[in-house]
């Protein structure tokens, strides 16, 4: 394979270097397929992504070699990869903004694996319209997981917000709420926390919102800690960097009474079967509109 390959994406030519790179050693797949994956799923996967500040998980060297966390959109990049400015303690940090397929391909480009955005859009970065429970699990126990999903979707019910599944491509679950934007991350995050805390209550022995995992106890953990200004979730359709490349992937509540399904079932290594799960749009019965949190906040406390 030649130094570079040239990528149509959309009105651009996307460069990529080195695509036979091996950025996952455990199945070969080179940077060529990454970028013809997030190509290919581009479609499904920048509406998740557009108008939003994004951290960017990069292994240059493949999942073997160091992980860089990037926050700042380097000077090398095109000038027509969009950036945002955004407030952090101290200063300032200019965050990627992906709002098209050749950006998707670029970051391909830059070895970045995984996608993570935050809860809020760069013209309103301080009112988040999304709120995420990360369902995380002691070990690798999947029963657990969708016990818990099920439990918090009854709940959520209750407070007449409708939610969302992915499987994190990791070892759980995030449910995830739409909000209507006008709830500050302080406001959203402290729901989120008597949400988790109510859920634990009423199962002590299999759920917590212990932060400290000495103190968990084998408890699976439910996590809101995402729901902070800055804080960012796994973006759908990004490739994890397990093994066997995982896919974090969107799924209806109905596919969760599926025993096969894992949090890893959907991998780069079957880009087809991730695309269909695309095409399925598993995330349609779900209404676009976001919802505020003071009617649900009063009945948690009616039920509380």
């Amino acid at each position: 394979m030649s130094d570079t390959i040239t990528i149509r994406a959309g009105r651009r030519a996307v460069t990529v270097h080195r695509p036979g790179k091996v950025l996952f050693p455990d199945c070969g797949l080179t940077k060529a397929d990454l970028a013809d994956y997030y190509r290919r799923v581009a479609a499904f996967m920048v509406p998740q992504l557009r108008d939003r500040p994004l951290m960017l998980e990069r292994r240059p060297d493949g999942t073997g070699g160091p992980r860089f966390m990037q926050k700042e959109t380097p000077e090398h990049y095109p000038d027509w990869v969009r950036r945002v400015r955004v407030a952090k303690e101290g200063g300032t940090v200019t965050h990627t903004v992906c709002d098209n397929t050749a950006t998707l391909v670029h970051l391909a480009d830059q070895a970045c694996l995984t996608i993570h955005r935050w809860l809020s859009r760069a013209d309103r970065v301080e009112w988040p319209d999304r709120l995420v429970f990360d369902l995380d699990p002691a070990g690798d126990d999947f029963p657990a997981v969708r016990e818990a999903a099920y439990r918090l979707g009854e709940l959520l019910d209750q407070l007449r917000l409708p939610s969302t599944l992915m499987t994190t491509g990791s070892k759980g679950l995030h449910v995830i709420v739409p909000l209507d934007g006008n709830t500050t991350f302080d406001d959203s995050r402290a729901f989120a926390r008597d949400v988790a805390e109510t859920l634990a209550e009423r199962r002590p022995d299999e759920l917590t919102t212990a932060v400290r995992k000495e103190a968990r106890g084998g408890r699976l953990f439910l996590d809101v800690g995402r729901n902070a200004y800055a804080q960012t979730a796994v973006a759908p359709w990004s490739v994890r960097p397990g093994e066997g490349a995982p896919v974090a992937a969107p799924i209806s509540w109905e596919q969760l009474d599926d025993k096969e399904l894992t949090a890893r079932t959907w991998a780069l290594t079957d880009p087809d079967g991730v695309l269909e799960q695309a095409r399925a749009n598993p995330w349609s019965g779900v209404t676009s509109r976001g919802r505020a949190l003071g009617p649900a906040r009063r009945r948690l406390r009616a039920l509380r």
